[in-house]
């Protein structure tokens, strides 16, 4: 069984700063893909970041610049630092990876979502 755990997120101020983290636990072999995504009141979920196991990146437009997707392979663990935060990030941000686990099975998976809002 794998799980995804979030953490990080919070109240902030436009302008600041929060740093995601999400880990991978469970019968794994390994986490390939991770990626956080975002979902405001009433809109769709929007992928914000994706990081490949070898490092590569992608990112929602709006936020290039802005945050930055790490990753830990040791630690299957991914981090999102998110700076000059504005109103309109305000969001559940979700947790979401590709494993591979000890049966070989590829499975996606999801975090229970944290909390991020931006105050103006």
């Amino acid at each position: 069984q794998v799980q995804l755990v979030e953490s990080g997120g919070g109240l902030v101020q436009a302008g600041g700063s929060l740093r995601l983290s999400c880990t991978a636990s469970g019968s794994i072999i390994s986490v390939n893909n991770m990626s956080w995504y975002r979902q405001a009141p009433g809109k769709q979920r929007d992928l914000v970041a994706v990081i490949t196991r070898g490092g590569s990146t992608n990112y929602l437009d709006p936020v290039k610049g802005r945050f930055t997707i790490s990753r830990d392979n040791a630690k299957n663990t991914a981090y999102l630092q998110m700076n000059s935060l504005k109103s309109e990030d305000t969001a559940v941000y979700y947790c979401n990876a590709d494993v591979l686990d000890v049966v070989f099975r590829e499975g996606n998976y999801w975090g229970q979502g944290t909390q991020v809002t931006v105050s103006s």
